[in-house]
């Protein structure tokens, strides 16, 4: 149900002075930069504001066998036609003039300080709400209509090469690149767009590329081939000129692990940094190297994500 075919709609929103209670219906809230005024949760956190589906409210209705309120598993916003754990972090919510930013999927149950828990030993929130953050603020009232705008990634990839560039042979390691991450990308639930652009090995155009990138708001650039030490190989001293910080450790990793059984991996100047908020991978050319260091480079990219948006999702 993570779509937009259906009308989202809100049916309560609520909320409470202090942490640790039920919230309470009202007629509107008021969003701000810290999430709702006077609402006990609000602050310069990702976890400003909770949604919750009604769907899931009736749900744990049938299994308790009373009516729940609206406000009683401590949601800000009820609403009907999604199911809230479906979507992902960073997907939007537009309502009215109010946006927000999915920031977490669930949470911790509190156990014994949740009313809910108490009173039945299960609650629904932990597994089913979601955790926004004020992006835009507004008014919102029951009854208004919920616009789901789900987060595409944009990743751009990079081949670095004259030869493929003069059309001397075939890019492989580009398109090699680009199956690995959308697959990673169907496996995480995310739509993604990747573009791709073979470069001859010059440090303006490369440079300009990787700008470009940042400025149109990529999440992430990954260029192949230049990382090696021959006099054209200058994609290691681009990227550095244009990263804000470096994530050394990741490339590290990748050159220790594979160097242990073949010594030349070694040699390999492979870089990984953040540049503004777009994510940066050079690694070198060959389709070998790309499978290898793109599968290693995979496992912590969703965190990195997180940290440099300023989510602590610890």
């Amino acid at each position: 149900m993570k779509n937009n075919e259906n009308t989202i709609r809100i049916v309560s929103v609520n909320i409470s002075t202090e942490k640790g209670v039920i919230k309470h219906p009202v007629d509107e809230i008021v969003l701000d930069e810290n999430g709702i005024i006077n609402d006990a949760h609000a602050g310069r956190w990702h976890r400003q504001i909770s949604l919750l589906a009604d769907e899931s409210v009736q749900k744990f209705n049938k299994i308790i066998g009373r009516e729940v309120g609206y406000g009683e598993f401590a949601e800000n916003i009820t609403t009907t036609g999604i199911l809230w754990y479906t979507v992902n972090p960073f997907d939007l919510i537009r309502i009215g003039d109010a946006l927000l930013e999915v920031t977490q999927i669930g949470k911790k149950c509190h156990g014994d300080n949740c009313a809910i828990y108490r009173e039945v030993g299960n609650c629904v929130m932990p597994k089913e709400g979601i955790f926004t953050r004020v992006i835009h603020g507004g008014i919102v009232k029951p009854r208004m209509e919920v616009e789901y705008l789900p987060k595409v990634l944009d990743v751009r990839v990079i081949t670095l090469s004259d030869r493929a560039f003069r059309g001397e042979y075939e890019d492989l390691s580009g398109p090699e690149t680009a199956k690995i991450l959308s697959q990673w990308a169907e496996k995480q639930g995310y739509p993604i767009t990747i573009s791709a652009t073979v470069l001859p090995d010059e440090e303006e155009l490369l440079e300009g590329t990787l700008l470009k990138a940042m400025e149109e708001g990529a999440d992430a650039v990954f260029t192949t081939g230049g990382t090696g030490v021959g006099p054209r190989d200058i994609t290691p001293g681009v990227v550095y000129r244009c990263i804000d910080k470096e994530i050394p450790g990741i490339m590290e990793m990748i050159r220790m692990k594979y160097g242990e059984k073949k010594p030349n991996a070694l040699l390999s100047r492979g870089v990984a940094g953040v540049m503004g908020k777009t994510l940066v991978y050079a690694m070198p050319g060959s389709v070998k190297a790309v499978k290898e260091y793109t599968v290693e480079i995979l496992t912590t990219m969703k965190h990195l994500f997180f940290m440099i948006h300023g989510i602590d999702n610890h």
